[in-house]
């Protein structure tokens, strides 16, 4: 049975006496919860918690304050992570305990990251680090990714612990630091120093999955079923140099450049998996029209190649059925007089199941074919290692897919939930590596062409946040209900 009939499976028994349960209330949050839960959402979004110059330790003392206020032990609200000698307390995680009234039934873990990608002000249209709402959004650094989600699942907490909310096991919300990059991953230092996270039944981890909207319609419920390998390469080319004045055919700038060029010219080759096969099986009749008629064509062996180009040029489609590569840096050359030593461009690639960084790095190297080019891998920095096993789909547990099919269901009616590769990586790899089933979802609905996480101008329905905030307040005691 496939993947997607596993937990289409898992769901079906109580389905539908759950969807009608929580119709009444589907997406509705009180006023006073909205509010708080907004001023959370701006208190992270202002703390800056980038690599380079901000702090997730502030972020991370923040909510520790918010959930001590809130009535929370002071034994049970943990700052907790290494001492970075680079970068001296900024890179602290929390771990929070919401105490169950069984110690028998272990705990489910939450996992969200605090800290942030960089943002030059002078790209956005606001200033990244304030958080913005004009137009039925909010804008600021990580709306989408994924403070968002951090301030849904704080203020969820705060307000299920202030109603009395009694769990028959313990809840565990560790923000954590570096999942961006950096060299201080969270969750990884959390698995080898903290007993209770590695005691975990499963984790939830709303980095990953989501709701896509098409022009307002839901169009699928995504839940991470597996996701790619993530890997960098720095492409080097040297040169003696010498003055500007004399010009050299082999310029440094010039040999990266034309390699890029065929980077940028060169698609990997189609692939699917049994995750995004059943993806895009069920994803056919629901997209309709000219993508939903090009998705079965692709099916089909062999797949049909004009269906192919025309999906491959929709880059959420391309992203998941083949290894993606692009540039990202560049760094070339050391006056303005002087022809180029040294030209130097990052590469980012996506690696699909099965393929490893170095099989990639050696097909770099040859599409290149250019022995005075040096492409070297620099693994992954924060996601597990270049050379990682691909992420194993954990086992649909009926306790974790029949509540969020229903809740998500009565939230987006009509919308299928779907298990998904993600293109992008998650801390979900160090929770797979340590056997604690780890569940994709992200409760927030975005446009498919509104994509935004890492770009300029981030932002988020406003609309979105509230929906978000009201799936996760029922699916927390849901999943504590054992």
């Amino acid at each position: 049975m496939g993947i997607h009939k596993h937990w289409q499976a898992a769901a079906a028994a109580t389905l539908i006496a759950a969807s009608a349960a929580l119709a009444q209330t589907a997406g509705k949050v009180p006023p006073a919860e909205l509010a708080e839960a907004r001023a959370i959402f701006k208190q992270l979004i202002e703390i800056n918690t980038t690599d380079s110059v901000g702090s997730v330790t502030a972020a991370a003392e923040a909510m520790a304050e918010r959930f001590r206020k809130a009535g929370f032990a002071a034994a049970d609200i943990q700052i907790a992570g290494p001492d970075s000698p680079d970068k001296p307390g900024r890179k602290k995680n929390l771990l929070v305990r919401y105490r169950g009234s069984s110690s028998s039934n272990k705990p489910v873990l939450f996992v969200a990251h605090l800290d942030v990608v960089e943002a030059l002000r002078a790209d956005w249209t606001t200033d990244p680090f304030e958080f913005v709402e004009k137009e039925g959004f909010y804008y600021g650094r990580g709306t989408q990714d994924m403070k968002a989600n951090d301030a849904i699942l704080v203020a969820d907490l705060i307000r299920l612990h202030q109603e009395g909310f009694k769990p028959d096991r313990d809840i565990l919300l560790a923000l954590t630091a570096d999942e961006e990059g950096g060299s201080y991953n969270g969750v990884e230092w959390l698995i080898e120093n903290k007993l209770e996270v590695r005691q975990a039944a499963f984790a939830i981890n709303p980095d990953a999955g989501g709701v896509d909207l098409d022009k307002g319609r839901a169009v699928s419920i995504n839940v991470e079923a597996t996701e790619k390998l993530y890997a960098d390469y720095d492409i080097t080319a040297k040169n003696p140099g010498g003055h500007s004045s004399l010009p050299r055919p082999d310029n440094a700038i010039y040999e990266l450049t034309a390699a890029l060029q065929k980077l940028a010219a060169y698609t990997f080759p189609f692939e699917l998996n049994g995750v995004t096969r059943a993806y895009l099986e069920k994803l056919a009749p629901i997209e309709g029209g000219q993508n939903g008629e090009d998705i079965r064509a692709i099916l089909k062996t062999p797949p049909d190649e004009a269906a192919l180009a025309r999906l491959s040029a929709i880059p959420g489609f391309n992203s998941i059925v083949r290894t993606t590569c692009v540039a990202t840096r560049l760094q070339a050359g050391h006056a303005y007089n002087a022809l180029p030593q040294t030209a130097m461009a990052s590469v980012n690639c996506r690696i699909l199941p099965g393929h490893s960084a170095a099989e990639v790095r050696d097909r770099l190297a040859a599409l290149f074919a250019d022995p005075k080019l040096e492409v070297k891998s620099l693994g992954s920095l924060g996601h597990g290692g270049g050379d990682r096993k691909p992420m194993t789909p954990p086992p649909p547990i009926p306790a974790v897919f029949v509540p969020l099919t229903a809740i998500a269901q009565s939230i987006w009616p009509g919308a299928q939930v779907l298990p998904t590769m993600e293109a992008g990586a998650s801390d979900s790899v160090y929770l797979a590596s340590v056997n604690i089933p780890s569940y994709g979802f992200s409760a927030l609905a975005i446009e498919r062409n509104d994509v935004r996480a890492h770009g300029k101008d981030e932002r988020l329905p406003v609309e979105s946040f509230e929906k978000g905030l009201a799936f996760y307040y029922e699916f927390i005691k849901a999943l504590g209900s054992h």
